[in-house]
């Protein structure tokens, strides 16, 4: 089974959506879960999760609402507040909601290098275990020495990095990023997505041969076990294709072990997010 881990869906509107800059002028359009369906059939993907791309619990709501319109879309990765005086009582909420399987927090579009370890960014994370919550920690590189603090705090949630951690692959930039990815990785609990690289990378010229340093590095450090495949659909259009996206990680991973190519394309996801 086929699970991408890592999509969005949006209905675009141009101030919620100001993160589309003239560049990516390719994805300032609505992006809903029949789009996403016909790719799937072309690629031969299974199933999804649906991670926010909007911070309102209005969008929360909306994959909610998709998940439970679309049996493809296994899980969900939503927005709270997990600053907010009113943690407990909404995370509570939605525990009743079976597509719920974690949240996230647009952590690299915040200036504070440190917010991660803010205390009530903390407490937060912290009422995630008791329903057994995961978290997508997406961050730059810079970030990455508060992450390796963050985790350590919480050795009973379940982390995933998303899209490898941003590398600045365009700039040929490598070793930071690399040391503290290894650092981040001996933590058990924490696990890798291998998604977003490509528009990391220069949207036209990138190649397959670029990115396999950097796929090389988090597959040393977190292992077959700790690695799901991503799309980072529609923002990957972007820079390229889906076919193109999925065939990064496959074409890498071509003389693995039937086992291992499995647990990589869905069965970690579905262990992680318990889908």
């Amino acid at each position: 089974m086929i699970i991408d881990s890592h999509q969005h869906f949006w209905q675009y509107e141009p101030v919620k959506h100001s993160w589309i800059d003239d560049e990516m002028a390719v994805i300032r359009r609505d992006f809903l879960p029949e789009d996403l369906q016909k790719v799937y059939q072309e690629n031969g993907v299974d199933g999804c999760v649906a991670v926010q791309a909007d911070q309102t619990l209005g969008e929360t709501d909306f994959l909610i609402d998709l998940a439970s319109k679309n049996n493809f879309i296994k899980g969900i990765v939503g927005w709270v507040d997990l600053r907010g005086n009113d943690i407990e009582q909404v995370l509570e909420k939605y525990s009743n909601y079976k597509a719920v399987k974690g949240f996230r927090h647009v952590v690299q579009g915040e200036a504070d290098h440190n917010f991660l370890l803010r205390p009530n960014f903390l407490n937060g994370i912290s009422a995630l275990e008791k329903h057994n919550f995961t978290y997508d920690i997406l961050v730059f590189p810079h970030q990455l020495g508060a992450t390796l603090e963050f985790v350590k705090r919480f050795p009973n949630i379940k982390f995933v990095i998303d899209h490898i951690a941003k590398p600045y692959i365009k700039d040929g930039f490598f070793d930071g990023w690399a040391n503290q990815m290894k650092a981040i990785a001996k933590l058990e609990n924490v696990f890798c997505k291998v998604s977003g690289m490509i528009t990391e990378a220069n949207y036209k010229t990138w190649t397959e041969v670029e990115l396999n340093p950097y796929l090389d590095l988090v597959f040393n450090a977190f292992g077959t076990d700790r690695i799901m495949y991503g799309s980072d659909w529609p923002v990957c259009l972007v820079a390229g294709n889906y076919g193109q996206v999925k065939n990064i990680v496959t074409n890498f991973i071509a003389d693995f072990s039937d086992d291992e190519k499995a647990k990589i394309m869905g069965e970690n996801a579905i262990k992680f997010y318990n889908l």
